[in-house]
Parts: C-alpha cells; sequence; structure tokens
C-alpha cells in the first residue's frame, strides 16, 4: 500500500498546475459585470483609504466570510486587472470542466487547501511582476466559523517580503451576518460594508521584517462581525437567525457536554441537559433559565477552542470516526471513494484508511506541516452535509463525517497541534542559543 496513492482507474489524470493565465480584458469586465448582480442591493459602500497613493500593481490581502467577497473584490479593483487565489473544488465541473476554463480566464489560481505549493511565489510574482496585474489572497484561507478572524500563519510575512510589492488589505462587514457559514442557504436582510486600505508601501515591505509585517497584517484584518453589528444597530430579526448555530457551538457551557447540542428558529439548547439560550435581533444570547455563560457568540466558540487546547496539552485529545470519501485529483469530477476511517492525532496526524478499487488505501498529514485543515457545515459541491477535507499535493478528500457535529473540534485540535509543536520548536531554539552563549569555564 503506497501512501497518500489511489488506485484509481485508467483514464484518471491527476491535475498539473499551469501558468496563471494574465487576465484578459473582457474577463475584467465580465467579472464585474457579474459581481454587479451579486452584490445588487446587498452592498452599501466600499470606503477607501489612501487607495490614491497606491503605484504599480499590489497585493491585496482579503478577510473570508462569505462567496461575496470574491465578487466584491471584483467591484473594489475594478477595471484593474487581477488574480485570485481560489480553492481548487471551486473550478471542478462536469461533464467537461468547462466552469474551470472560465475561472481561469477570470484570473482565479486553483490550489489545494493548507498544502505547501512550491509554485504559489513564483504564481504570484508571475502576477505582479511580468503582467503587472493585482494579485488576491485571502491569508485566512476559510471562510470564519463564527464571524471573527480566523489563524494567519507566520509565512505570509515572508510571503510578502519575497514579493515585494506593496500591500493593501480589504475588509468585509456584513457578509457573515446576512449569511453565516453555518447556515449560508438563508439569507438574512443585511447589507454589506468594506473597507479598502493601503497599509504597506514596497519601502514599508522591504524595511520591515517578516514578523513586523504579518502582525500588521493582522491587526488590519481583525473583524468581529457580532461586535459590529451591536455597534451599529444591526436589526436581523428572521425568526431562524439561529438556526444550525448548533454546528459552531457545540459544547454546553452549563454541563459541558459535547455534540448534544441543538437549534431551531431563534433557539439553541443542549439536549443533555435541557439548558436554552435565545439569540435576539443584535446576536446577542440569554439563557431563559439561570446564568447567560456567554451572551457573545465568539466568546463561547473561544472557550470551546480553549477545551480543546487543553485536551492537546493534557495528551487527552484524539478523533476517529467512519466517513463517506470523495476525492479530486483532477477538475472534472469527485470520485466517490465510499467509507474509510478518518483518525487524527498529535502522534499520527491526520489519516484516512480505505479501499477503493481492489486496493487498501491510506491518506496521511503529520502533525507537523499541518498549521489548519479545511472543515465544511453544509457542502456545497456533493451533498449539504458536514465534512473534513484532507488535501494532499495531488489529490483532496472530502470526508463526510457520521458523528454529530464534530468537525469544529478537529479543526480546533489541528490549530492547537501546531501551535503546540511551533512552541516546542521555539523552545527548542532558545535552549540551543543559551548553551551557545553560555560562558565556558576557565
Amino acid at each position: 500500500m503506497e501512501l497518500n496513492k489511489i488506485n484509481y482507474k485508467k483514464g484518471v489524470k491527476v491535475y498539473k498546475q499551469k501558468k496563471p493565465v494574465n487576465q484578459w480584458r473582457f474577463f475584467t469586465w465580465l467579472a464585474r459585470f457579474l459581481s454587479t448582480f451579486l452584490t445588487a442591493g446587498k452592498l452599501a459602500e466600499i470606503k477607501k483609504i489612501d487607495m490614491d497613493k497606491v503605484e504599480g500593481p499590489y497585493l491585496l490581502l482579503s478577510n473570508h466570510q462569505t462567496f461575496t467577497d470574491f465578487a466584491v473584490n471584483s467591484v473594489a479593483t475594478y477595471p484593474k486587472k487581477f488574480a485570485a487565489i481560489a480553492t481548487f473544488e471551486g473550478h471542478h465541473g462536469q461533464p467537461k470542466p468547462i466552469r474551470a476554463w472560465l475561472m481561469e480566464k477570470v484570473g482565479c489560481i486553483p490550489k489545494r487547501k493548507f498544502t505547501t505549493d512550491p509554485n504559489l511565489i513564483n504564481d504570484c510574482k508571475t502576477v505582479l511582476h511580468e503582467y503587472k496585474n493585482i494579485m488576491i489572497i485571502y491569508p485566512e484561507a476559510r471562510y470564519t466559523d463564527i464571524g471573527t478572524t480566523s489563524f494567519i500563519t507566520d509565512e505570509y510575512g515572508s510571503l510578502i517580503k519575497k514579493l515585494g510589492v506593496p500591500v493593501v488589505t480589504i475588509v468585509h462587514r456584513g457578509n457573515y451576518l446576512r449569511a453565516p457559514f453555518w447556515d449560508w442557504k438563508h439569507k438574512r436582510k443585511v447589507k454589506t460594508h468594506s473597507i479598502m486600505k493601503y497599509v504597506l508601501s514596497k519601502e514599508d515591505v522591504l524595511e520591515k521584517s517578516p514578523e513586523e509585517i504579518v502582525e500588521i497584517i493582522r491587526r488590519e484584518l481583525q473583524h468581529d462581525e457580532y461586535e459590529y453589528q451591536r455597534e451599529n444597530k444591526i436589526v436581523i430579526d428572521e425568526p431562524f437567525r439561529a438556526q444550525g448555530l448548533n454546528k459552531a457551538l457545540y459544547q454546553c457551557p452549563h454541563c459541558n457536554t459535547e455534540f448534544e447540542m441543538e437549534s431551531e428558529g431563534t433557539k439553541l439548547w443542549c439536549t443533555h441537559c435541557g439548558k436554552i439560550w435565545e439569540m435576539d435581533e443584535y446576536g446577542v444570547l440569554t439563557a431563559t433559565e439561570g446564568e447567560t455563560e456567554f451572551s457573545h457568540i465568539p466568546d463561547w466558540y473561544n472557550w470551546e477552542k480553549e477545551n480543546v487546547r487543553r485536551e492537546v496539552a493534557e495528551d487527552r485529545y484524539s478523533f476517529e470516526d467512519e466517513v463517506d470519501v470523495y476525492s479530486l485529483p483532477h477538475m472534472r469530477k469527485f470520485i466517490h471513494l465510499g467509507k474509510a476511517i478518518l483518525k487524527h492525532s498529535r502522534e499520527n496526524g491526520v489519516t484516512v484508511e480505505g479501499h477503493y478499487n481492489g486496493e487498501d488505501y491510506k491518506i496521511r498529514r503529520p502533525s507537523r506541516g499541518l498549521y489548519s485543515i479545511h472543515t465544511e457545515y453544509n457542502y456545497c459541491y456533493i451533498k449539504h452535509e458536514p465534512c473534513i477535507h484532507v488535501s494532499t499535493t495531488n489529490d483532496t478528500f472530502a470526508c463526510f463525517t457520521s458523528k454529530k457535529d464534530c468537525v469544529t473540534k478537529v479543526y480546533f485540535a489541528v490549530d492547537a497541534i501546531h501551535k503546540q509543536i511551533n512552541a516546542e520548536k521555539a523552545q527548542a531554539r532558545a535552549e540551543k542559543l543559551a548553551e551557545r552563549n553560555k560562558p565556558t569555564e576557565e
């Protein structure tokens, strides 16, 4: 059994990375035209700060809330040509990859999520320095689960220095409130606002350290949608406003039970202890009886995250589930591989073991180097169910879970293990440096 290899039938070819397309002017206009319809009646304003000072092509870093982000970014950058890093599965289509052709002509560059891609820097340099176009990247590489900033890896500081161009950020507000990731199918009546800001000149990029650069990016992309909703008195009075919230808030803060939360209408409750919370028109939670442990939804989410971090630190965390696996080695269509076992631990990383086309297979992503993992609550490309994405350099595996509301915890654990490994590496480096600088006895 060869690691990370599937016994595909003849004719199934793995996608090979292509050179980015220099966006045709017609497709610049087409992207703007289509984006106008996607944002019609939804986009209230794009505020631009110091954008008149930007010279030449630049790197645009965007926060990521919903699919609407792509459309707003197209509107914000028009009439300039652009390219954007986009998820690999977003390009797929059958019976022929017409969507892939269209997306690449529009300027989308397909990448597999949370994998090390040696072509990324060269692709960005091609867009910025050869084509002289704008390069759009979503550093979080995932939609926000709960309306706050997701993890941005340290590597972006080094990437920006290597590219050596001005940096602009764009922060979208209201996209998540309109269509939260845990219930994106039901839209709320919320208009979106975006702030586009020139944050780093070419000289700043050359002078500052990678650590300074990434901290600036994290600060500029920081957002909290529920805080924004309260401050701007945005009323969301839809009767389904809490529907699906249990997918993110999976642990009861009253009895600490996991995966027994439910939601419907404006209410969220624990089926184990019976406690109920209600979401008001400003996104605030209140217990119907007793103490309100968390009124601010991101605080509940972060409490869960801290609990998982503690499990990892105390070596109590492990995960195993039977999953239904679909793979995407190329852009034509997903291939159903059937049932498999997905496991996750610090020692072995994420593994998927199954049987397909007469042979066993094992997909493995070691913990070292896996700084995050993509999860979905309602995956739109195959079936509207929760799944965990396990990507390798040449393939993508959508693993639909059988355990209830478990994907958020796996995401937390991958993040916690990555940070634990990095902290241990930093401590080892510090100890080695201290030992080297230790004065020798005469």
